[in-house]
C-alpha cells in the first residue's frame, strides 16, 4: 500500500449548496470509479489530500469504513483563486496492474557555455505499474554542445516502464545563446522590413537647429503675436 493513506467518508448529499458546505468543514468532495465498480461518492481530509496531491501521481490509500483501496486522481479540480482544492475524480488501480501517467521531465547539470537549454517535452507518457510510479525522468545536460537534441527514445525509464509516446518526440533542445550584437542585427534587419526608419542623432539636432533659426528670423511683429499666442 501507499504511504498516503486517506480516512474517507461516503456521502449522500450531492450539488453546488452540499459541496460548499463540505469544503467550510475543510474536507474535498471526491468521486471514486474504476474496475467495473459503481461510483462511490467521499469527502477526503482537506489538509491531508492536498498535502499527498504536491506529489506528481501520488498513489493514494482510500480508507472507506476500514477497507482499503489503492487510487490516483484522475482530476484535480481548483479554486482558480484560493489555495482550495474543489473536487477530486479518483480512478481505482490495483497492485501489480500498470497504468499510463505523464511524469515530469526534469534536467540536471550544467550545459557548455553559451548555449540554451529547452525543455521541449515538460512531461512524458509512461506505462508503469501502479505501485512504482517515478517522481520525475531525470535528463543530465551535463556539457552538452549546442545542437544537441535527445528524443524520448534516448532516456533513461525506470524498470518496467516503456514509452507510450512517440519515441522520436523531441524532449530537450540544446540551442546557441544568441550574442546581442547578432540580436541587435535581427532587429535591425526586421525594423527594415516593416518599413522603420529611426532619424540619425545628427539629423535630429540640424532640424532642430532649423527651427531654432527660423523663429529667430521671424519678424519682430510675428514674435510678439507668437508670444501672446
Amino acid at each position: 500500500m501507499s504511504d498516503n493513506k486517506l480516512v474517507a467518508e461516503t456521502r449522500t448529499q450531492f450539488g453546488k449548496g452540499a459541496a460548499r458546505k463540505i469544503r467550510r468543514d475543510h474536507k474535498i468532495p471526491a468521486v471514486m470509479y474504476g474496475h467495473g465498480a459503481e461510483p462511490v461518492h467521499i469527502t477526503l481530509p482537506g489538509h491531508a489530500t492536498m498535502m499527498a496531491l504536491k506529489v506528481t501521481n501520488a498513489l493514494l490509500t482510500i480508507v472507506i469504513d476500514g477497507d482499503e483501496q489503492l487510487a490516483l486522481a484522475k482530476d484535480v479540480q481548483r479554486d482558480p483563486i484560493k489555495p482550495v482544492i474543489e473536487h477530486i475524480d479518483l480512478v481505482i488501480v490495483r497492485k501489480g496492474e500498470k497504468v499510463t501517467v505523464d511524469v515530469p521531465v526534469h534536467t540536471e547539470g550544467e550545459a557548455a557555455p553559451e548555449t540554451i537549454v529547452t525543455v521541449d517535452a515538460q512531461t512524458i507518457q509512461l506505462e508503469v505499474e501502479a505501485t512504482h510510479i517515478p517522481e520525475n525522468i531525470v535528463v543530465s545536460v551535463e556539457g552538452l554542445e549546442a545542437g544537441t537534441q535527445i528524443k524520448a527514445s534516448e532516456l533513461t525509464l525506470p524498470a518496467g516502464a516503456t514509452l507510450v509516446v512517440d519515441e522520436n518526440t523531441l524532449v530537450i533542445n540544446v540551442t546557441q545563446q544568441i550574442s546581442q550584437e547578432a540580436l541587435d542585427a535581427e532587429m535591425a534587419e526586421a525594423e527594415a522590413e516593416a518599413g522603420i526608419e529611426h532619424e540619425e542623432a545628427g539629423d535630429a539636432e540640424a532640424t532642430e537647429g532649423d527651427d531654432a533659426a527660423a523663429e529667430g528670423d521671424a519678424p519682430e511683429g510675428e514674435k510678439a503675436e507668437s508670444e501672446d499666442a
